[in-house]
Formats: structure tokens, C-alpha cells, sequence
């Protein structure tokens, strides 16, 4: 019985140099997998800043176009007041010239059917000589020709 035992225990020490093989061979296994996964984990938080320095950059650029198109939108905006009140001086200018177009037209008319009927009775002499002593007398002529005194400041309303 005792070469049974023998041999029963070169078979143990025999299969725990295989279990001692087999535990080295999944050490080993597992402490590759380990570096392996502590390689993969270093890239990716090696991706995971370059994303976040990609965004980063991104945000600084966008910043930078946002103040840019603020800064045109200000600038568009006051040359549009600028605009705007410089239209509405002219929209008074047209006004008044064209109240004083349409008084000369009808002065014009006058004239001209006066002149009609008139000319045979000696009335247009009177007419004329009156005309040229209105337009003689200063206190008459105070308000032709005078200059529009409208500016963009006046009008312009915010």
C-alpha cells in the first residue's frame, strides 16, 4: 500500500505542477488583460480631453463669431437710424416743395386765365404792375425761398 500511496503522491505533486502551470498561465492571461485594459482606459480619457479641448476650441470661435455679428448688427442698426431719420427729413422736404409747387401751379393758372380774359380789357397791366409791387415789398417776400430747417435730430425717434 505504500507504493500505491507513493504513487498516488508524484500523481498529486505531479498535477499541482500542472494546477502551479495552469494558475501561472492565467496570472499571466490576466495580468495581460490588465495592462491591456489599463491601455484601452489611458486612451480613452486621452480621446475623451481631445474631444473636450475640440469643444473648448469650438465654444472660443463661436464666442468670437457671435461677438462679431452682435458688433454688425449694432452697426447696421444705427446706420439704419441714420437712414431712417435722413428720410424722414427728406419725406418733410418733398412735403413742402410740393406745397410750394402746387401754390406756383395755381398761381401760374391764375395767371395764365387771367391773361386769357384780361388781355383785351387792359387788366393784365394792372395785374402786372400789382404783382410786381408784391413781389417788390420785402414784408411779401419774407417767406419765399426760405431754407428747410428740418435735421435727422429732430425726427429721428427712438
Amino acid at each position: 500500500m505504500a507504493t500505491s500511496s507513493g504513487n498516488s503522491s508524484i500523481q498529486n505533486s505531479g498535477s499541482s505542477e500542472e494546477d502551479l502551470q495552469v494558475l501561472m498561465v492565467v496570472d499571466e492571461r490576466k495580468r495581460k488583460r490588465m495592462q491591456s485594459n489599463r491601455e484601452s482606459a489611458r486612451r480613452s480619457r486621452m480621446r475623451k480631453q481631445k474631444h473636450l479641448d475640440d469643444l473648448i476650441g469650438q465654444v472660443t470661435q463661436m464666442k468670437k463669431e457671435n461677438s462679431n455679428i452682435l458688433s454688425s448688427i449694432n452697426i447696421t442698426t444705427a446706420q439704419y437710424g441714420n437712414v431712417e431719420a435722413e428720410n424722414c427729413v427728406l419725406r418733410a422736404q418733398m412735403m413742402e416743395l410740393s406745397q410750394r409747387l402746387q401754390s406756383l401751379n395755381e398761381i401760374l393758372s391764375y395767371i395764365n386765365s387771367n391773361n386769357v380774359n384780361n388781355m383785351n380789357n387792359g387788366v393784365f397791366d394792372d395785374f402786372q404792375i400789382c404783382s410786381e409791387t408784391m413781389m417788390n415789398n420785402s414784408w411779401n417776400m419774407m417767406y419765399v425761398n426760405q431754407p428747410i430747417m428740418a435735421n435727422a435730430d429732430m425726427l429721428y425717434q427712438y
